[in-house]
């Protein structure tokens, strides 16, 4: 069984990352993600800051799975380099990460993904990610 199956099977069950950090996938479909995480008090820098590592693993996590979406059989990515531009801070509540990929290639895929406080839609933070596709045996 593939991830996205494993994802439309299981839910947040199929990524351990996904549990660890609460993370759920709300939807996915052709190039697009998005995930919802809430903040808990165990996510919060000294300052009760959700702090910047968790909107960019977030963000990485979504972009991921949009990628997921225009995969071949048997294809995996890795994350080369990721960039996360903090516009606002955050103290509870859910955040969603919104994802989509900008430009697919045969080795190189390029993809954003904006981060918002669920409640508000206050814009929190932007990621923009480079994955390299590897090659799959075919069977997935």
């Amino acid at each position: 069984m593939n991830y996205l199956h494993e994802i439309e099977s299981r839910g947040q069950g199929a990524n351990p990352f996904f549990c660890l950090m609460g993370i759920k996938p709300v939807q996915f479909e052709e190039g697009k993600a998005r995930l919802s995480m809430e903040v808990r008090d165990d996510m919060k820098n000294g300052e009760g800051w959700l702090q910047g590592g968790m909107f960019t693993a977030l963000g990485d996590e979504s972009m991921a799975l949009a990628i997921y979406t225009l995969l071949k059989t048997g294809e995996t990515i890795a994350t080369v380099s990721c960039t996360t531009s903090f516009i606002r801070g955050i103290k509870s509540g859910t955040i969603y990460a919104d994802a989509e990929v900008i430009k697919k290639g045969r080795q190189m895929i390029y993809a954003e993904a904006t981060l918002a406080d669920a409640d508000s839609g206050d814009l929190l933070a932007r990621s923009s990610a480079s994955f390299i596709v590897r090659a799959g045996s075919g069977t997935g």
